[in-house]
Formats: structure tokens, C-alpha cells, sequence
């Protein structure tokens, strides 16, 4: 899947799938034939960005970082059903021309379970020449830990952290210190001992979503889970008893709302 390709750019956010794709490519092509790259937007949390780094150099991978402009695109701010393309086009726009001067495919880390939710940015991406070699080795999210912890990486049990944008219900426009807030309480509750989660933003609300499992924990601290969400810029804070989904907000887009 990557022989083929000869030279790529991998887009690297540092969670599992784009870690496994980096990894598997510089041992397959060589150091000096994979550039992983790092987009830093306001979508981006600092932490994320600086563990993108450290594990680049951990692993030895050629790595730089590059701003998107997604934010000053007023189709991206709207925060309608097709955010993510939009968004997936500004990613394209600064990784096309790394790709171009280095005479490389762009790659992608999307597995196969990606496929079936609401990701448009996917097309897009497509569209614009990436490629997903993740998917055309048919592996699926579990695979994809599964390989990771051979490998021992350490991404293998990593959370998943989609972008900040992810946090905001579709119609409500997104903007820098809607993120920013929403980065604020996320940080403030790993810091407490969270690390999967979610803030999903309405407004002065923030609705908490961690798994079935840490329920009970939430509500055992709740005085410090509280403070710390409202020191955060929330006026209210909420527990979502379904605990946490990845994509939940997609179901706004369903027929029936539901």
C-alpha cells in the first residue's frame, strides 16, 4: 500500500491512525521519503499540537508544522452539514504544494470504520489527490491499536481527539473563543483525570461526555468538575447520561433529528 506511492506527505495530527500510517511509511519508504506534517489552526488543542511534535521525534519522523486558514472562510464559521470539507480543502491547500515540491502523494490516516459516519472532507480530499492507505489495507479503528500495540507505540490506546470544531452542534457559528473555550474545559478535566472525553458547546452550557464507565466519577467530583468548567467560561455545566459518542452531533443531520 505505500511501495506504490514512493514518496508521501502524511498529515499528522499524532493519534493512532495517522501515528501507525507515519511509523509503517518510514519503515517501508525511509526518513527521507515521508514528511509528516502537522496542521495548527485554532481547531487544533496546544496539547495536541505539542504531542504531535514530541512523538514525531520519538519516532524519528521528518516533521514540520503548518497553518490553516480555515477560520477566516466565512462557509467554514457557518458550521453547516458540510464543515468538514471545507475545512479539508484548507488542509489541502498548504499539504498540495509540500506534496508537490517533494515530488509526493499526500496520505491520510483514515481507517475503515471512518467510512461510515458523516465526514464530507473525505471527498474532498480524494478529490484533491490523497490518499488513504490505511483503508486500502482494510484496516478497521481496532486494527488499527491492535497493530500500534506490536508496534509498541504508544498511541496504540490513545483517545481519540477529533477537532475542537467537532464540539460545536452544526448552525452555531464557530469561532476562535468558542474553541479556545472549549479547549479550556477539556484541559481542565484531564487535568483532573479524564482523558477520554468531550465538551460538546451550547452557548453558556457545556455538556460533559465521558465513557459509561466514568459516570459515576464525574458525579463523585463533581464540585471540581464543576469548578473548573465554569473557570473555564461556561455559565452551566451538564452530564450527558449516554456518555461519550464519537460523532454523536451527526445525528442533528439524520431526516428525523434523531
Amino acid at each position: 500500500m505505500l511501495l506504490d506511492i514512493n514518496r508521501v506527505v502524511v498529515a499528522f495530527s499524532g493519534g493512532a491512525d495517522s501515528a501507525l500510517l507515519a511509523h509503517a511509511a518510514n519503515a517501508v519508504l525511509g526518513p527521507e521519503r515521508v514528511h509528516v506534517v502537522t496542521a495548527v489552526s485554532p481547531s487544533l488543542a496546544a496539547d495536541e499540537r505539542a504531542d504531535a511534535e514530541a512523538l514525531a521525534g520519538e519516532l524519528g519522523l521528518r516533521w514540520s508544522a503548518v497553518e490553516t486558514d480555515e477560520m477566516t472562510h466565512a462557509a467554514y464559521r457557518v458550521n453547516d452539514a458540510d464543515r468538514c470539507a471545507h475545512c479539508k480543502d484548507a488542509l489541502m491547500d498548504v499539504l498540495v504544494p509540500i506534496a508537490e515540491a517533494e515530488s509526493a502523494t499526500v496520505v491520510l490516516g483514515v481507517n475503515v470504520d471512518d467510512l461510515g459516519d458523516h465526514r464530507p472532507g473525505q471527498r474532498v480530499a480524494i478529490d484533491r489527490g490523497a490518499r488513504f492507505p490505511l483503508v486500502e489495507a482494510g484496516l478497521t479503528k481496532d486494527e488499527v491499536r491492535a497493530c500500534s500495540r506490536r508496534l509498541g507505540l504508544r498511541t496504540a490506546d490513545k483517545p481519540a481527539a477529533a477537532c475542537l470544531a467537532s464540539r460545536v452542534p452544526y448552525g452555531t457559528e464557530v469561532t476562535v473563543d468558542v474553541l479556545s473555550g472549549v479547549e479550556r474545559a477539556e484541559a481542565a478535566l484531564r487535568r483532573l483525570g479524564f482523558d477520554d472525553l468531550r465538551i460538546r458547546h451550547y452557548d453558556d452550557t457545556a455538556r460533559i461526555e465521558v465513557p459509561i464507565d466514568r459516570l459515576a466519577d464525574v458525579v463523585d467530583r463533581r464540585g471540581a468538575v464543576v469548578a473548573a468548567v465554569i473557570a473555564s467560561g461556561y455559565r452551566y455545566v451538564t452530564l450527558d447520561l449516554e456518555g461519550l459518542r464519537s460523532g454523536n452531533l451527526n445525528a442533528a443531520l439524520a431526516p428525523d433529528g434523531a
